[in-house]
């Protein structure tokens, strides 16, 4: 098991730009594939981004493509989530999660099976 505990959010106005951190504890950081995902109220949990162990594979929903950047620093065993030009739309509870197994399912959440306990983020207009 990974502990992760989010940072970052905040309450911004439409167009700014938020960095969301997820750091871990124990030895293993890098042995794990790292996601972020989030959750508005009375929506489903959905997939934001994911990076591969090294860093070298990065994935993203249709919908923050372009605007978003996922990055991870295995010497400090922290995740990132780089939001620019941030929508109402973009509010939620975002949350991160790990696995040791990279899949193509890896945007289902189900698939992951540990996770912080979330960070909310709220867009105004």
């Amino acid at each position: 098991q990974v502990p992760l505990v989010e940072s970052g959010g905040g309450l911004v106005q439409a167009g700014a730009s938020l960095r969301l951190s997820c750091a871990a504890s124990g030895r293993t950081f890098s042995t794990y594939v790292l996601g972020w995902f989030r959750q508005a109220p009375g929506k489903e949990r959905e997939f934001v981004a994911a990076i591969t162990w090294s860093g070298g594979g990065t994935y993203y929903s249709d919908s923050v493509k372009g605007r978003f950047t996922i990055s991870r620093d295995n010497a400090k065993k922290t995740v990132f989530l780089q939001m620019i030009s941030l929508k109402p739309e973009d509010t939620a509870v975002y949350y991160c999660a790990a696995d040791v197994n990279w899949g193509n399912d890896y945007y289902i959440p189900d698939k992951w099976p540990y996770w912080g306990q979330g960070t909310q983020v709220t867009v105004s207009s």
